[in-house]
């Protein structure tokens, strides 16, 4: 098991390129089972999340290769396994969206209830509600989601929730179904529109790009095509809050400012310096910089997979600061570790109070969750002194080749097989 280490302190500049997006590579690769024949996508990001989801389509009896580092292969043409077991599905929430895929091209599946990030409860009540809309028998039995369908059906569906992974799913499983479909209360993530424009172009009729409300016409087949991922917002914003920690200066290329707008203006409201072209950000942090609050929402509101990181910079900039935390129950993980490194923090249920303080001292720490061990180095990156982080797989679920790209902005970052495992 790896760590990262960290010598704190390092003032950041230079320039750093964005990989492709985690949560849009995800979708796109399950929705290419929709069709027979190679798809190629282009921009896929080298992570754990990426090879778990190959493993499980890979099983299911599709092909997929690497014909280079970030451009991936994939036939879906020998889909012929409807079960999608536990020990696949167990590390990963993504895993659970090929039931939409094999209802539409086999009529069955049989799917591990999922896991992940232990951030909050997040049933798949929402996806299994709609799939019914949509014409699939379901039952849940030890452990398993067992459905099946006579064909599927267009049908209007309102999510009491604009779940990403519910609406992602019913997506998918609409382009081949019978009819129209309307996903009403949609959600609207820049990760919702890449997988609805990446099925457009191999023929799916979907309209409400974007929008809340989603209007899809069932068609007979779907084509194999060539596609490029969106690069990742969600790393974006960690070396955007990054300029601001350390007081630096950083050039973010391969990055879709559109797609971080919630944050780039708190950023604004905090002092830093940002400015933006087509496909970058260029960040200043060295000015005086003030407290902000900060309340999640689901997209274009502040995203939730940012809160922690944005935390991470609250703790050290004068000021009280409110994060009310209204998506996921239990994302205060990274709480206790900030505070073992100096921080000031009290959480009251889904709020935390952070009182800035003049610094944080390096310590060592646990990663809870994948975008706490995004906090945790931006925490390391400002304390003074030496800060390890254990359990960075949760890291390497979402993060590409971090602490290398840290170190070219001028971090003292390493990582070191971690021997002291208890």
């Amino acid at each position: 098991m790896d760590k990262i280490v960290i010598n704190g302190g390092k003032k950041l500049e230079g320039e750093v390129s964005i990989s492709g997006s985690k949560n849009a590579a995800l979708p796109i690769i399950v929705g290419v089972l929709l069709s027979s024949g190679k798809t190629r996508l282009e921009n896929i990001p080298h992570l754990k999340d990426i090879d778990t989801i190959l493993e499980v389509i890979r099983y299911l009896g599709a092909k997929a290769d690497f014909i280079d580092r970030h451009t991936l292969e994939i036939d879906g043409k020998n889909l012929d396994k409807e079960i999608a077991p536990y020990n696949l599905v167990k590390t990963m929430r993504a895993s659970f969206l090929v039931i939409a895929p094999l209802l539409a091209r086999l009529g069955k599946a049989k799917v591990s209830l999922p896991g992940g990030c232990a951030i909050g409860a997040r049933p798949v009540n929402f996806h299994i509600k709609g799939l019914k809309q949509l014409g699939v028998d379901i039952e849940v039995e030890e452990g398993y989601v067992i459905a099946k369908t006579k064909g599927l059906r267009g049908a209007k569906i309102y999510l009491d929730f604009p779940s990403v992974g519910a609406t992602e799913n019913l997506i998918i499983a609409a382009c081949l179904a019978k009819g129209e479909t309307i996903i009403e209360n949609a959600a609207c993530e820049p990760e919702i529109e890449d997988l609805i424009n990446f099925l457009s172009l191999m023929g799916a009729k979907i309209e409400g790009v974007g929008k809340n409300v989603i209007h899809i016409q069932g068609v007979n087949k779907l084509n194999p095509v060539n596609y490029k991922i969106i690069p990742d917002r969600i790393e974006t914003g960690t070396f955007m809050i990054a300029a601001g920690i350390t007081k630096g200066r950083i050039k973010i290329n391969n990055a879709v400012p559109g797609h971080n707008e919630a944050l780039e203006k708190k950023l604004l409201e905090v002092g830093m310096d940002i400015s933006k072209g087509k496909d970058y950000f260029l960040v200043k942090g060295d000015g005086i910089l003030k407290a902000v609050d900060i309340k999640t929402m689901p997209y274009p509101g502040f995203p939730t997979d940012i809160q922690a990181q944005m935390m991470a910079l609250m703790t050290v900039t004068p000021g009280k600061s409110v994060v009310n935390e209204t998506v996921f129950e239990n994302r205060f993980m990274h709480v206790s570790e900030l505070n073992r490194m100096g921080a000031k923090i009290e959480v009251n249920g889904h709020q935390a109070i952070v009182e800035g303080v003049p610094y944080l001292s390096g310590a060592p720490v646990l990663a809870s969750d994948l975008r706490a061990s995004g906090a945790l180095i931006l925490a390391g990156l400002v304390a003074k002194g030496r800060t390890e982080i254990k359990r960075v797989y949760h890291l390497d679920r979402g993060y590409e080749n971090i602490e290398k790209k840290f170190s070219l902005l001028g971090a003292e970052i390493r990582r070191e097989k971690d021997i002291d495992l208890f």
